[in-house]
């Protein structure tokens, strides 16, 4: 969302006509698109029986605008504009009681109207490894706060960098030095050179977490008791990553299902996700208290390249997963559709 920091007012400089003691004009020349439109302030000074506006802007269009009232008010005249920078040429002409003769002033000014300042960052562009992050923004760019946050609660980087007005779209880039742990969150707060802002947080953070994988019998799902030692091990390796990283984010455990390539490759999907909702249900049945996701890929992301119809223990297994989003997975086959138990 575009926020603006202060309300700017742009004062007209105008040449002073006989009867300026009567008159006086103001611009409110930025407005943001949805909470206003840039505005001429007519400031009544002096007993008057009406005043005319005249204008043309930069793209041809021409504004007539006209107004009056006692000495003391201040009409304000909003000028409906598309989005963007526009200037404007005219005069205003102001007419007075008893006959008296009217008088005019010239007038030229510019005019600024924004739409939602736009951030744009993909997932590919964020590279922990090489400790940068890449982004466009709408609008020429001033300057980005920045923010990187480690697991360890430290910050490889807190402050500003400066792009001095690079043009809207251009890729910016932001880097960072090395520090102990893994990058939790990158924070950025994105300005334009009208001050306007606007920002967004990325969570590339994820955990693996190790264990020993639950045994099922063959095209079975429901969980043997004699393995349920193995997933109370894990539920307490679980939630020691959980104590230990969750003071710095919300996180989510990622339950990941696969099998190997016997049968065929729609029944190894299924079976894979209703293995991987098993063993979700149960963490959730004993008490994490974070929010559980799964998801099964059959045999179609194996830890280990085989030939159809091959028993491969090494990709009868499941991943446990903590991240603070949906995590990024590398040989995904297909968009995950996370699911709760």
């Amino acid at each position: 969302m575009s926020v603006r920091l202060l309300p700017v007012v742009a004062l007209l400089s105008l040449p002073l006509p006989a009867f300026a003691e009567a008159i006086r004009v103001s611009l409110e020349g930025r407005a943001a698109l949805g909470e206003g439109v840039p505005t001429l302030l007519v400031h009544i000074e002096e007993p008057i029986t009406g005043f005319e506006v005249k204008l043309k802007r930069s793209d041809g269009k021409t504004v007539e605008l006209k107004g009056g009232g006692k000495p003391g008010v201040t009409r304000r005249l909003a000028l409906e504009q598309p989005e963007g920078k526009f200037h404007y040429e005219g005069e205003l002409t102001v007419q007075f009681p008893q006959g008296a003769e009217p008088g005019s002033m010239p007038l030229a000014f510019d005019t600024e109207l924004y739409g939602p300042l736009k951030l744009e960052v993909r997932r590919e562009d964020v590279d922990v490894a090489a400790r940068k992050v890449r982004f466009t923004l709408s609008r020429p760019a001033a300057k980005t706060e920045v923010t990187v946050l480690m697991d360890t609660g430290k910050k490889a980087f807190a402050g500003d960098v400066d792009f001095k007005g690079a043009p809207a779209g251009t890729p910016l880039e932001v880097k960072w030095l090395p520090a102990e742990g893994k990058v939790m969150r990158i924070s950025l707060r994105a300005f334009d050179t009208s001050d306007y802002y606007t920002g967004v947080d990325l969570f590339p953070w994820q955990v693996d977490v190790p264990h020993e994988e639950v045994g099922f019998p063959s095209g079975r799902s429901d969980i043997p008791p004699s393995e349920k030692g193995k997933l109370d091990a894990s539920f307490k390796s679980i939630t020691e990553a959980l104590n230990k990283y969750g003071r710095w984010a919300s996180l989510r455990l990622y339950v990941l299902g696969h099998t190997d390539t016997v049968g065929k490759t729609e029944d190894n999907r299924e079976l894979s996700l209703k293995r991987a909702k098993s063993i979700a249900a149960w963490f959730r049945q004993r008490g994490l208290k974070v929010p559980v996701f799964y998801e099964g890929f059959g045999e179609q992301a194996p830890a280990v390249s085989t030939p159809d119809e091959t028993a491969e223990a090494a990709n009868r297994r499941a991943e446990y997963i903590i991240a603070v989003e949906d995590p990024s997975l590398t040989n995904a086959p297909f968009t995950p559709r996370w699911r709760k138990p």
